[in-house]
């Protein structure tokens, strides 16, 4: 389904203005996810793990904050833009010493999974990470440090009552690692009601400690990635809908999506005070390389990567990536939609968060209630 014109136009009014104190309708936001949402956790989680963090090197950071944060792309994330538009401060990693944590904190980590790495090691998927930071991770990360914002269990749900949280993107990593263990995508399919079990059963938690305003993200369409489609390249012309896209790896992320949306109106009717959000990640992206145009996506090229190496129509070399000695970005990255390879340019963020605040790519969307 395309997005009409006036939708797209919105972000320059919904970005020009900003909430003061007395009308703002959070207080702090708490994140949760992987890649789409860290703010620079992995980087310090990983120094002295990895010898070498991409994320930590430029050209990341490169279109807004000029020098690489730990964020997986040019610049800011969906998350930045809304603190941003909240008037809030962009929220802080949780691993990141002397910030202030009353007006949110972000417990995602690129790489982070739904499922615990104990799951996957038990079904003989050993090529997960070493360090966990899934989703039960996280939730601890965030019950150990609750304790120092609000120490009773009343004082607690007031201040959550007017926080923001984002829970995921999670899901995504769960399945590649499914795939690049050598699972056929119909296997690859069968962990997606435990994925959604898990991210419903956390979502929950946050519900009973007092979390009135939940958004939860659904799957980009993997398919269309320059990743997927470097290392999944198929001969088969039919293994391609109309945009270039591997259609059959798009098919993971859809089921997974309706799964969620279900999960969301289970909890809906579980918790009817609460307002619980699906937020969309496959609907923009599929818009982005409908009409690239309309987006400002006019570099010509809508499945390149706008950082890596390798050339081709893609631009992705698994060896050399974004980040690494030698490995550049194109000039302008507003004009791509991709950053990466994987992950999308501040560009594509900026309008996927007008879209989840205002927008049609929320449901409902974050801000409506609030004039």
């Amino acid at each position: 389904m395309e997005l009409l014109l006036p939708c797209f136009l919105i972000f320059i009014s919904c970005f020009s203005h900003a909430y003061s104190t007395k009308d703002q309708p959070y207080n702090a936001i708490f994140s949760f996810g992987n890649s789409f949402a860290d703010t620079g956790n992995f980087i310090t989680l990983m120094r002295g793990v990895l010898p070498y963090v991409v994320f930590e090197h430029p050209p990341y950071g490169m279109t807004y904050f000029g020098q690489p944060t730990g964020r997986a792309s040019d610049g800011r994330l969906v998350i930045d833009f809304i603190a941003q538009n909240l008037s809030l401060p962009l929220v802080p990693p949780y691993f990141s010493e002397g910030q202030d944590f009353h007006k949110g904190v972000n417990f995602a980590v690129v790489g982070a999974t739904a499922l615990s790495l104990d799951y996957f090691r038990q079904r003989n998927i050993t090529n997960v990470p070493e360090t966990d930071t899934s989703i039960s991770a996280q939730l601890g990360w965030f019950n150990q440090f609750k304790t120092s914002l609000c120490k009773k269990t009343d004082s607690c749900k007031n201040y959550f009552r007017k926080s923001l949280f984002i829970f995921g993107e999670f899901g995504g990593n769960d399945y590649i690692f499914v795939l690049s263990a050598g699972k056929s995508i119909r296997e690859v399919k069968s962990y997606v009601p435990v994925v959604i079990n898990t991210i419903k059963s956390a979502a929950e938690s946050l519900l009973k400690q007092g979390a009135t305003n939940i958004v939860l993200p659904g799957n980009i369409p993997t398919g269309c990635t320059p990743i997927f489609l470097t290392l999944y390249a198929s001969t088969n012309k039919l293994d391609y809908d109309h945009l270039g896209c591997l259609k059959y790896y798009n098919t993971i992320a859809l089921y997974h999506n309706i799964k969620l949306k279900e999960a969301v109106v289970q909890l809906r009717f579980k918790y009817p005070k609460a307002k619980i959000i699906y937020a969309d990640y496959y609907e923009p992206y599929i818009n982005f390389l409908q009409n690239p145009d309309q987006f400002g996506f006019a570099n010509g090229e809508p499945l390149r990567a706008c950082c890596g190496s390798g050339g081709g129509p893609y631009n992705y070399n698994l060896v050399a990536t974004c980040g690494q000695p030698g490995v550049s970005a194109c000039l302008n990255p507003s004009t791509s939609i991709n950053w990466d390879g994987i992950h999308l340019t501040e560009a594509a963020y900026r309008i996927i968060a007008t879209g989840w605040l205002k927008g049609s790519y929320a449901h409902p969307p974050i801000l409506s209630g609030y004039n």
